[in-house]
This record gives structure tokens, C-alpha cells and sequence, in this order.
């Protein structure tokens, strides 16, 4: 069996273990589209050979751009690497000038998009573009080449043997790929990974996935151009995972189709999910909804391996049996794994879903990681909620004086494209320093108590660790987003987006007339209903910790509006200098 030392040698190990027939899979026009091991390793050496015939040299970069994951980022992926260049996944939804900055600083010489939502981008900075020679697109378009035409250069195997050549040629520390990633502060920062930081990662992290090889389906959605799913992407071709892949906003619907044992979430999509559930639970009456909430409560207070005693462990029998076996078919009735990452997890939805018999295991990591510093597993006693499991095999975490989590592993990037001093003030001491604060306890589990750089002091003196009270805020179903602020201010405050969603509801239940969201947050009964959530959840926290004042705004926070980063983050400065107006509010500037 080969030996697995740079990215482009998972599919050929695929193929001499198992030739799957939905190596990949993809929904066109309605009707899903199989691509088998053979086949994608095929196309990937007709890219491979066409990009020769285009001048592609080792260590040119090439740009893929796609709203959707899809089967043509797979053989695009494997088809760019096999011949020494790299690819630079870009985010679809970053601004214009964000694509600008990203093309011209990697100096990308060809670029692949999905649609014409991504080619219009790139029509509008084309003239400013510095180094791209050609644009082609996945999907057909009137004014775009198509990638076939590509696909149809390669089709001559006559100059196989320099593609060959090419390959034997890439060594596993060579440079992979350059991932932009969205700084919630400042231009993009380029992550240099290279094969082996990420062949690593995939195969030390497979050791925590419980599935059968050749005999299990993934169903992938979370952008591939973030290396969080992408490393999922080579883990499962790893252990011949069929991989069907889904819009975000199709997600309920293909999963009925898929069924799929495992998929990735990031939390948010979790709360959603949840949300969505316990309203669904409201709506019911008498016995039935007596027996919902009942079972909740029993899945609210989930322990791992039967550590509430067998009394607990009845009821929860009891609850899965009436309850719970429901959630599971909604979600396609398959699903053994759920990866939850990109962001702390609160310890109710991993007690709920996996008192539901779907393991949502979370995990720790940054783009800088390759992406997975550590993760839980439910076997062996290896899943503790609250915490992002034990670190990965042959991966050293060091917690400084200070709290900082430090890494030394095989996963750790070369450092930042053209940004020696960036690449300096995080690789240090042979350790590369992660900007977040946490602990290890003594059975080894590492657990994530706040960003460095997003704690903040207030006038008295006292640290403030926003994100966990955001956490706890966003357990109520009145708030969809929160920021805390307050630093070197008397007391902390938050600016609330309300789930408006639930809030019309529970306005027209409760007789509030409104004639739009502005409207609906003036309401003095929606604002006193809003402090007795704030007061609840105020009750976790130490005197200086609480939140005393917050103000709602009108809008939904999106990535479009510069609110988010493409991974759901919030873009703290951003936030603050749109509703700095409510800020002044609170404090009285």
C-alpha cells in the first residue's frame, strides 16, 4: 500500500484500497451526479496535464473560488498539487477588494469560480488584476470559459510522463497551499501549509473518527475553502469515506436524501438546529408536549459513559425511545459523528445531541494548525463535555504563564506569505503561540476558557472573558447574536441581535403591534422581556462579570454586512464602530 506523504497521494490510496463508485457527489439540476475513485484521479491528471500545456509552473499558485462545495474543487485540488503548484482557496463572500488584495499578494496566475455570483466579482477588479492570465468557471456561463475546455486540453496523455515527473518531484515539506485567512482585524493573512502539515493532520485526526472504512457516507457543506473542512475532505478520502456534498441553505433537505454517518457543523449551525427543534416542542399541547420538554430536561443533564447512574440511565433510554429517535430521522437517521469546530461549543447542545445518539464531538484548532490541535472521541473515555478533547498524537500543548496555548507538532504552518514579522510574534521559542487562553487538566483534556486578545479589563481593574458570556446569552432563544463590551469602562454591556424569527412569534402571541424589527425593539414589554433573559443568565457570573446595560439593533448581523467573518466570527471593531452610537448610549459619551 503507498505511503501517503503529500496530499495528492490520498485519492491513488483510495484507489488501491477501494475504487468507490461516489468517490464524490454532486447535485446538478436536480439529479445527483456520481464521480468514482478512477474517475477523479483520471480528471485530476488531465487537469494536471492541461495546466502544463498552460505554462504552469512548480510553486505558481492557482485561485479556486466556489460558493458551493463541489466535485470539480476535489479534482481542481488534487489536479494543481500533483504538479508542484499550490492552490489559494479564496472565501466567496469577502468583499471585491478582499478578492483584489488576495489574487495580487500570491501573485495567482489562473483563477477556477463556481458561478456567475464569483465571476462578477472578478469582472469587477479584472483591470487591477496583476498576474491572472485567464478566469474559467465551473458552472456554464455566456461570458466565462468553462473548465471543460481545460479538462478537453488534458485529454492527450501524450505529456503524462512530465506530469509524472512533476509529481515525484513534490516532497512532503514543499508549500501546498496559501490560506487567506479573514482576520477579524486587517488585510488577510496568507497561511503557508505545506503536504506534509496537512497530511499529518488528516491521518492523526482519522484516528479519532469511528467509522468503517469503504463503508461510510460524509455529507460536506462547511466551505471547503476553509482547511477545517478541507483536511475533513483528505481524511475521508483517507478512509474511503463517499463524500456528497450539500448547499448550506439545502442542508435539512439532503440530509433525508444522504443519511450520511458524518458530517462537520460549526456551532451556530447547531443552535439553529436546536432552536428550531425546542419551537417545533413549543407548538405541541398537553400530554405530548408534556413528554417533549421531559425529555429536554433528561437530555439537558447527559453525562458521557453512564455517569448518572442507572436511574438516569432508564430515563434516558425512555427518551430516546419517545423523543429523542425523531430528532435523529430528521436529521437523515445515520448520523454516528458530528465535528463541531470553528468556534466553543456551549455544553448543552453536546449534551442534548449526544443524549440524542448523535456524537457531537468538538475540537480545537486554528488555520495556522492545519487545522486540529485536538479533538474528543467517544471511545476509550476520551469525550469530556466542556472541553476539546485530548491533543492529537505527536502534538506537545504548553500553556504559558500567561495562559496562552502554545503547539509544537507536525501540523504547524511554515508561517505567514511575505510576512516575516507576522510569522515571528506567533512562532517563538519553537513553539507557535495561538492567541488563546486555556488549560489542561490532568487526565490530559484541553479546555478553551477565552481569545487572548478579546479579553478585556474594565475600569476597576477586573478581566472580563467576552465569549463566555456571549455563550451563555446565546443559550436564550430571544438572542440569534451578542458582542459584550466594555472595556476600560465602569461595567460590561452587550449589543444584541434578537432572533427575529422567534421574537415576531412571541410578539404576536403576546398582542405587540409592530411595523418592523426598529419598531418591534422600542416595544417596552419585548425590552423588559429581553432583561429577565439577561438577568437569568447574569446569574453564572461573578459581580464584575455582569452585564448591566444592552441596547438591540435593528439588523440581521451577516457576512455581507461585515458583522461576521466567513467562519460566523464577530468582527468586534466593526460591530462597535456601526452601533457606535448605542455604545455612547450605554456609557453616555
Amino acid at each position: 500500500m503507498r505511503e501517503i506523504t503529500r496530499l495528492f497521494d490520498f485519492p491513488y490510496y483510495q484507489l488501491e484500497k477501494f475504487n468507490l463508485e461516489n468517490a464524490l457527489v454532486t447535485k446538478y439540476d436536480g439529479e445527483w451526479v456520481s464521480t468514482s475513485t478512477q474517475e477523479y484521479v483520471d480528471k485530476a491528471n488531465a487537469i494536471s496535464r492541461a495546466l502544463v500545456r498552460m505554462g504552469v509552473k512548480p510553486n505558481d499558485k492557482i485561485a479556486i473560488i466556489s460558493m458551493t462545495n463541489r466535485t470539480e474543487w476535489n479534482i481542481m485540488d488534487i489536479g494543481v498539487l500533483q504538479i508542484g503548484a499550490q492552490n489559494v482557496p479564496i472565501y466567496p463572500t469577502i468583499s471585491e477588494e478582499d478578492y483584489l488584495y488576495i489574487l495580487n499578494h500570491s501573485e495567482a496566475k489562473y483563477c477556477f469560480v463556481s458561478c456567475s455570483e464569483v465571476y462578477e466579482k472578478i469582472l469587477s477588479i479584472k483591470s487591477k488584476l496583476e498576474t491572472v492570465k485567464e478566469v474559467f468557471s465551473f458552472d456554464q456561463l455566456n461570458n466565462c470559459k468553462n473548465w471543460d475546455v481545460v479538462l478537453e486540453k488534458g485529454a492527450d496523455t501524450s505529456n503524462q510522463e512530465e506530469v509524472e515527473k512533476l509529481k515525484d518531484a513534490v516532497k512532503p515539506h514543499d508549500l501546498a497551499t496559501l490560506i487567506y485567512t479573514s482576520g477579524t482585524t486587517g488585510k488577510p493573512k496568507g497561511v503557508m501549509l505545506t503536504h506534509h502539515n496537512v497530511v499529518s493532520n488528516a491521518i492523526q485526526s482519522s484516528e479519532r473518527l469511528p467509522i468503517n472504512d469503504g463503508n461510510a457516507v460524509a455529507m460536506s457543506f462547511l466551505p471547503v475553502c476553509h482547511i477545517y473542512e478541507r483536511m475533513l475532505m483528505y481524511l475521508y478520502q483517507y478512509r474511503s469515506v463517499s463524500i456528497y456534498f450539500a448547499p448550506i441553505d439545502k442542508i435539512s433537505e439532503y440530509l433525508k436524501e444522504v443519511k450520511p454517518d458524518i458530517m462537520t457543523a460549526v456551532p451556530r449551525l447547531l443552535e439553529k438546529v436546536y432552536d428550531k427543534i425546542i419551537a417545533k416542542g413549543s407548538d405541541l399541547t398537553g400530554i405530548k408536549r408534556s413528554i417533549f420538554f421531559w425529555a429536554v430536561n433528561v437530555g439537558l443533564r447527559y453525562e458521557p459513559y453512564g455517569q448518572n447512574g442507572w436511574l438516569y440511565e432508564k430515563k434516558l433510554a425512555l427518551a430516546r425511545k419517545l423523543i429523542f429517535s425523531k430528532w435523529k430521522e430528521a436529521l437523515g437517521g445515520n448520523l454516528k459523528l458530528i465535528a463541531s469546530g470553528s468556534a466553543a461549543l456551549q455544553p448543552r447542545l453536546a449534551r442534548i445531541f449526544n443524549a440524542a445518539e448523535m456524537g457531537v464531538m468538538e475540537g480545537y484548532g486554528l488555520t495556522e494548525t492545519s487545522p486540529v490541535i485536538s479533538v474528543n472521541d467517544m471511545r476509550n473515555h476520551g469525550f469530556r463535555i466542556g472541553s476539546v478533547g485530548k491533543p492529537l498524537a505527536n502534538t506537545d500543548v504548553k500553556i504559558a504563564e500567561d495562559g496562552e496555548i502554545c503547539i509544537k507538532g507536525p501540523q504547524v504552518m511554515l508561517g505567514y506569505y511575505k510576512d516575516p514579522e507576522r510569522t515571528n510574534q506567533v512562532l517563538k521559542d519553537g513553539y507557535f503561540h495561538t492567541g488563546d487562553i486555556g488549560e489542561l487538566d490532568s487526565d490530559g483534556f484541553l479546555k478553551i476558557t477565552d481569545r487572548k486578545k478579546e479579553m478585556f479589563k474594565t475600569s476597576g481593574g477586573k478581566y472580563v472573558a467576552p465569549q463566555l458570556l456571549e455563550n451563555r446569552f446565546k443559550q436564550s432563544l430571544f438572542i440569534e447574536q451578542i458582542m459584550v463590551v466594555g472595556e476600560g469602562e465602569k461595567m460590561p454591556a452587550a449589543i444584541i441581535q434578537p432572533n427575529f424569527e422567534f421574537l415576531h412569534d412571541w410578539a404576536s402571541r403576546h398582542y405587540r403591534k409592530f411595523t418592523d424589527n426598529k419598531d418591534l425593539i422600542m416595544d417596552h414589554k419585548v425590552i423588559a422581556r429581553f432583561q429577565e433573559e439577561i438577568d437569568k443568565a447574569n446569574e453564572d457570573f461573578a459581580k464584575w462579570e455582569k452585564v448591566k446595560q444592552f441596547r438591540m439593533t435593528p439588523d440581521v448581523w451577516s457576512i455581507e454586512d461585515g458583522h461576521l467573518t466567513p467562519t460566523l466570527k464577530l468582527r468586534r471593531k466593526i460591530v462597535k464602530n456601526k452601533y457606535i452610537d448605542l455604545y455612547n448610549d450605554i456609557y453616555g459619551h
